[in-house]
């Protein structure tokens, strides 16, 4: 009775007389009151400043150079072997192929087992989405791209392109639902860190200790 007596005044208040016969339209809520980050801003800007802040080094570059950049790199940590996935937008990037010509050992998946990924320096992956809002990686592993290589290699080397940029994790949720998941989908935010053993902060325990992301422009 109580719990009546309550719904009767509300909808007096509202200068009604009976409960209405259908359900009210709920009002168009505007996305900037519902997102922290809205999808009509610079994504790419915001996932490098995001990244950035997760330790993972971002860099903009240009299509063209990106080969060279990711060389370069490899070349100053003394890196000699490399871990790719089979991917057609990496090669059409010509990666391995520099690489390679700058004397370096480069193995795609489908060339290598689990256990010889071990023995690997270093790896180079795309990636699926790159999440401005966190500045996280997402990559969704398939036959042509084990979820081991951005995950055992110390260190990561990942190409996001710009278009491949979505807002927040509710955009990859909405994705995901509709695609499925696959086998796996890894979330990369950062170098992997530990502090399990006596509170201490230890980088590189479970996964890569460096990760470098160059954003296409």
């Amino acid at each position: 009775m109580a719990e009546q007596s309550v719904i009767d005044r509300v909808r007096k208040a509202l200068g009604r007389t009976g409960p209405l016969s259908a359900a009210p339209t709920p009002p168009v809520i505007l996305e900037p009151c519902t997102r922290l980050v809205h999808s009509d801003i610079g994504l790419p800007e915001l996932f490098a400043s995001r990244a950035a802040a997760n330790k993972m080094h971002p860099e903009t570059v240009g299509a063209g150079e990106v080969a060279g950049r990711v060389v370069a790199f490899f070349v100053a940590k003394g890196v000699k072997r490399i871990a790719m996935p089979v991917s057609a937008g990496l090669e059409k990037l010509g990666i391995a192929a520099a690489l390679k010509k700058a004397g370096l050992e480069v193995k795609t998946w489908d060339q290598i087992t689990l256990d010889e990924l071990y023995d690997f320096d270093a790896s180079v992956t795309d990636v699926s989405w790159a999440i401005a809002e966190t500045g996280s990686l997402v990559i969704k592993s398939s036959a042509q791209h084990g979820r081991a290589i951005s995950l055992v290699p110390v260190v990561h080397v990942a190409i996001v392109e710009a278009k491949n940029c979505i807002a927040d994790l509710l955009d990859l949720m909405e994705i995901l639902g509709k695609e499925g998941v696959g086998n796996n989908v890894s979330i990369i935010t950062g170098p992997s860190k530990t502090a399990d053993i006596e509170g201490v902060l230890v980088t590189g325990v479970h996964g890569p200790g460096e990760v470098q992301v160059f954003v296409l422009q």
